[in-house]
């Protein structure tokens, strides 16, 4: 058994939804059928693997007709995908869209839907042209879909994604020259055609549909060179390419030489690939660092409870000094009750009108810095007011940063 075919295909499998959240949130059609299918493929491989590790018997005829057939639409759905993406960064770089409207952003949504979709489901359909029997089955790798090798399959199969392929790096190369012909102004254009694009989104987008396009032209021309090396089949009829179309062919490895058997492990190895490409462009930008360090941050205060555990120890000095200072005067009459009897001496005292009376030439007001009390912030001069210097207003502890646990945020 490959241990290593379904670990790799998992773990293809895993990284391709790093970049899923931020692509959701930008509702970018094409990009997130790039993931789809990505993640639809390697699922598909890795299942494979697991299942026929080292036997070819049947044990799963309808999930084969399915696989196979997803397979073969994702031959042609990667192209697709990154030519929608193409299209949309040469139509941004170009003056034929100033702005980007809701309605072109709805139609733009359309096309790409109908692009990705619609054209690898075509694309599957006319793969039943030139599909000689049901599916192979070859230990190790899994079911895998059938071609009857001739003149139409080359046109059907391997000749639309290559040019599929070969439009998108002409758009790409459209949009390069539109980039260098307003590079001085080209991240304020970005800006003014709301398309929600930075330079580096841009360019990265780019840069990943023309990495994706030469490596799948490189990879689909040597496919149908390895395949075709042997001579091409008759198309005779369709009776006679279609004469026992349920059967399905098994493959030992024992019996597959070795050329073959080598190709075959180096084709599988292409969509994972992929799928690495794809997560090496998309996730050490700005928007994934700020995604992994608000789940980072989610992380730690949810499952680790970091943050909660601060304000219990935070939270400890304060009540232990609002409870000290409650009990440092417990014999004492309260402060307000104080302050209550004796507003209307102080008052009176403050504010008295200045003349002179026998024995001394003026009354003595209020003044917060007067010396009644040195050591206290707050003095008052009237020597009627009966309090305890330990027992000072709430007031006293508002005004003051230094003593915490009298702000509500203090405690929890």
């Amino acid at each position: 058994m490959h241990v290593e075919l379904p670990l790799g295909a998992f773990i293809a499998t895993a990284i391709v939804l790093v970049p899923l959240p931020w692509h959701w949130r930008a509702k970018n059609i094409a990009t997130l059928s790039i993931i789809l299918w990505l993640f639809i493929s390697n699922l598909i491989f890795a299942i494979n693997s697991v299942i026929w590790a080292n036997t070819v018997l049947n044990v799963a005829p309808v999930w084969c007709d399915i696989a196979t057939k997803l397979q073969i639409g994702a031959n042609m759905a990667l192209p697709a995908c990154c030519l929608c993406v193409c299209i949309h960064l040469e139509r941004i770089a170009s003056v034929r869209q100033a702005r980007t409207t809701h309605a072109d952003r709805r139609r733009r949504m359309i096309f790409d839907a109908a692009l990705c979709w619609g054209m690898p489901i075509i694309y599957m359909a006319l793969h039943y042209i030139v599909q000689g029997h049901r599916f192979d089955i070859v230990e190790q790798f899994g079911c895998r879909p059938t071609i009857y090798v001739s003149i139409p399959a080359i046109c059907l199969i391997w000749v639309p994604p290559m040019v599929v392929a070969v439009l998108t790096l002409a758009y790409a190369g459209m949009a390069l020259l539109h980039f260098f012909r307003r590079r001085l102004t080209f991240a304020k254009h970005l800006q003014d055609s709301t398309s929600g694009l930075t330079s580096s989104r841009y360019f990265r987008l780019m840069c990943m549909a023309v990495v994706q396009m030469i490596w799948g032209l490189l990879i689909t021309s040597l496919n149908m060179w390895f395949t075709c090396r042997n001579g091409l089949r008759p198309w005779i009829s369709w009776q006679n390419v279609h004469d026992g179309f349920s059967q399905v062919a098994y493959f030992p490895t024992v019996l597959i030489p070795r050329s073959t058997l080598i190709w075959t492990y180096v084709l599988w190895w292409t969509v994972p690939i992929s799928s690495a490409f794809f997560f090496a462009f998309f996730s050490f930008g700005q928007e994934a660092m700020k995604e992994y360090r608000t789940c980072m941050s989610w992380f730690r205060r949810v499952v680790l409870r970091e943050r909660l555990a601060v304000d219990h120890v935070s939270s400890t000095p304060s009540s232990f000094a609002r409870v000290h200072i409650a009990r440092r005067s417990p014999s004492l009459p309260r402060f307000s009750d104080v302050m209550a009897q004796s507003k209307g001496q102080t008052e009176k005292s403050m504010f008295v009108e200045e003349k002179d009376v026998e024995g001394c030439s003026s009354i003595e007001k209020y003044s917060p810095t007067s010396e009644t009390h040195p050591s206290s912030t707050f003095s008052y001069s009237s020597p009627s007011l009966a309090h305890s210097p330990l027992d000072p207003p709430p007031s006293f502890y508002s005004n003051r940063a230094d003593i915490p646990g009298d702000h509500p945020q203090d405690f929890v």
